[in-house]
């Protein structure tokens, strides 16, 4: 008879969205432009792009319409 021992399944903490980049986020998935969104927040477009990016690399999403789910699912 062999015992095998078997580890439970942990899942990575989710990443968190800095509080700039959550506001960024909201404004996108309303259907502002990315200088909308920046005139809106009081900064340069090139700010708002990086904020975006680094929500994708973080969550690992690559469009909008991605963007706008995921607002959409943490109630922003």
């Amino acid at each position: 008879m062999s015992l095998t021992l078997t580890m439970p399944q942990v899942e990575a903490p989710a990443p968190t969205l800095a509080p700039r980049e959550q506001e960024a986020l909201r404004y996108i998935a309303a259907g502002c432009t990315y200088l909308q969104t920046a005139r809106l927040m009081g900064l340069s477009k090139h700010t708002v792009d990086a904020y975006l990016r680094r929500i994708r690399a973080k969550l690992g999403i690559n469009t909008t319409a991605e963007m706008t789910r995921l607002a959409i699912s943490l109630g922003l």
